[in-house]
């Protein structure tokens, strides 16, 4: 049996994926490294979304490659996102790779990897719905928190987006096995479900009846969870009973990432979304309106074909305006087989210097908000001591893990245990994190 060191990119819809490859290795009675050095095979588990993280990924398998330069050469396995859009380009640059996988074959992950370790050059392909949406699976995260995805696939076909390319069509997974895995993961400790998706706001749509307000009662009926949080939703799709469902379930946290893309109404239709203008503006004021104590996060994109100065400085105006708790900038990336590729580009350097203003905007409100609140009580859940500051790193319900704010806590005389919830005092802030005190243990 092999060492084998997994190395997942991209979004937590991916991480799941490997989760799943990663049981069924375990399974095969393989054993996993943290260590690529010590590994006899290195898995790396790919993302191809933007430019950015397709040259991640190119970068993290030409380091993989470099190990085989050792005494043990390790086999090198690429899975996920870029190998099901670029199988010939990777075979071709990257001859060293030894098995490359399409997404419709991570159910054969073990045979793959044990005919790979026989020396044999793998290339396997299958339909993009052949990508399993269920299976045992372990958790790569803290155990405290966890990622429940519960469809594959997008149907939406914004127009700058290669997701429905590479992932294929929206699939959702039947509501009774995503509540089993729910309570699969309360029962090992998982305190706070992240709810993933393309578009969690879709599920059920290709049953040919949304049941996302469904998910939500569902979901509040799980012991041992404590948060549920939802990424991500889209502003066509959140209707008064979406957000009746939020206000009512009070494991679901009031925070929700609603991504808009843009605010200009012509851009939005040049980008294929279901809404304009006035839509978003609508989910907005509702939102807010209707989900007590709301943290609302958003994605731009800046620098779109065809981007108007007029245009863009409507997108400013309205990041100004709209005062977002949490916000991300992208500057428009170009993807091949997408319609917006074969659209007039703005320079790259205007792109990104747009994206650059989006966010300095942006930095101003955020260092506003979370001075306001220096003073508050917030309820916190611990992912561990910071080991270079001596704090601990805290969540509250307005920070999702590895995308928002840290709430450092200063607890000098009571250890603070990881997945724990506990109330504290906000003291300090900088431009994105918190600095506060422990006031107590919060088991209610």
């Amino acid at each position: 049996m092999a060492k084998i060191a997994l190395i997942s990119l991209g979004c937590p819809k991916n991480q799941v994926d490997a989760d799943r490859l990663c049981h069924a290795l375990l399974a095969a009675g393989h054993t996993t490294t943290a260590d690529p050095a010590e590994a006899d095979v290195i898995l790396i588990n790919t993302c191809a979304f933007i430019e950015s993280a397709k040259q991640e990924a190119i970068d993290t398998i030409l380091a993989a490659v470099e190990f085989k330069k050792g005494a043990n050469p390790p086999k090198v396995v690429v899975t996920g996102c870029l190998s099901e859009r670029y199988r010939e380009e990777i075979q071709k640059e990257i001859p060293e790779v030894d098995a490359t996988i399409g997404i419709g074959c991570n159910g054969d992950i073990a045979a793959l990897v044990a005919r790979a370790l026989s020396g044999e050059k793998v290339e396997a392909y299958a339909a993009k719905t052949d990508l399993p949406l269920e299976g045992p699976r372990v958790i790569s995260t803290p155990r405290h928190y966890a990622y429940l995805k519960i469809a594959e696939g997008c149907n939406n076909f914004c127009s700058y987006c290669a997701i429905p390319l590479i992932r294929g069509p929206l699939r959702s997974r039947r509501l009774e096995e995503v509540l089993a895995e729910a309570r699969w993961l309360a029962g090992e400790g998982v305190k706070e479900l992240i709810v993933v998706a393309q578009d969690v706001t879709a599920y059920g749509d290709d049953f040919g009846e949304n049941q996302t307000v469904a998910l939500l009662d569902a979901l509040e009926q799980v012991e041992g969870i404590r948060w549920i949080r939802l990424l991500y939703a889209y502003p066509e799709r959140v209707t008064d009973e979406f957000i009746a469902a939020m206000a009512r379930n009070k494991k679901v946290v009031p925070y929700l990432d609603l991504p808009i893309q843009h605010i200009n109404s012509e851009i939005l239709r040049s980008m294929n979304r279901k809404g304009d203008r006035e839509t978003v503006l609508s989910a907005i004021r509702r939102l807010r309106a209707g989900v007590p104590n709301l943290t609302l996060r958003t994605t731009l994109i800046a620098g779109y074909p065809g981007e108007s100065e007029a245009q863009f400085e409507e997108l400013c105006e309205f990041v100004k305006e709209t005062q977002f708790d949490r916000l991300g900038c992208f500057a428009y990336s170009e993807e091949e087989g997408t319609r917006a590729a074969r659209m007039e580009q703005l320079p790259k350097a205007l792109r990104e210097e747009r994206a650059e203003r989006i966010m300095e905007i942006q930095a101003g409100i955020m260092a506003r908000r979370q001075a306001g609140k220096v003073g508050a009580e917030l309820v916190v859940i611990c992912d561990g001591l910071d080991e270079e500051s001596g704090l601990y790193a805290c969540r509250s319900a307005a920070d999702a893990p590895e995308i928002d704010a840290t709430v450092y806590v200063d607890s000098p005389d009571l250890p603070l245990e990881e997945g724990g919830f506990y109330r504290v005092r906000v003291e300090e802030t900088d431009v994105y994190d918190l600095y506060a005190k422990l006031e107590g243990r919060c088991d209610g």
